[in-house]
């Protein structure tokens, strides 16, 4: 299976809705689209809408982190949403939780961050 990325900017938020498989085959690819689209068009809060993924390993985890990073740098913040059991347990076991929010869902992460 593929990853398929749905992107969609609203005001200075960037949602990004992940279906399929975020794996060392398709990590790079979101790396790229992502980091692309958040230098153009200069992005201040990413919206993570994973309600469609079904699986994710390291190199997904990796991925996240790294474009948490870049969001920092802005001085914004990351909010993940719509998470499946199987990947909050990724998350909760990784730490990212500590640094990254977790919404039920993507109009409550828009909220969040001033949007909606």
């Amino acid at each position: 299976m593929s990853l398929s990325i749905d992107m969609e900017i609203r005001q200075h938020v960037l949602c990004v809705r992940l279906s399929g498989e975020l794996d060392h085959h398709t990590s790079e690819q979101m790396r790229e689209k992502i980091a692309k689209v958040i230098e153009d068009k200069n992005i201040r809060h990413l919206v993570l809408n994973l309600e469609k993924l079904t699986f994710m390993d390291s190199s997904g985890l990796g991925v996240i982190l790294g474009r948490y990073k870049q969001i920092k740098q802005a001085d914004g913040e990351m909010v993940v949403c719509a998470i499946s059991p199987t990947i909050e347990r990724l998350f909760q076991i990784s730490g990212l939780f500590k640094i990254i929010r977790l919404e039920p869902g993507e109009e409550n992460a828009l909220k969040r961050l001033g949007v909606a």
